[in-house]
């Protein structure tokens, strides 16, 4: 029988992964060389853009739910 208690094994790498990769980027933020703004355009870079409202948005999609959900 399978002990249900036991963490699964993959959400264990998840987890190490994430700390792996916590202690990498302190790293490199403290390497000699590294430039103060290097960091930051590169997470400017990766980062979804966003619209000048954030919130809630009427899309079409949005309509078509409210459509098929009337009763």
């Amino acid at each position: 029988m399978r002990d249900t208690n036991k963490p699964s094994s993959g959400r264990r790498a998840v987890l190490a992964g994430a700390g792996v990769a916590g202690v990498l980027g302190a790293a490199a933020a403290v390497m000699p060389g590294a430039k103060q703004g290097d960091a930051a355009q590169a997470a400017a870079a990766t980062a979804p853009q966003r619209d000048a409202a954030p919130g809630y948005r009427l899309t079409e999609h949005v309509q078509s739910y409210y459509r098929t959900a009337r009763v």
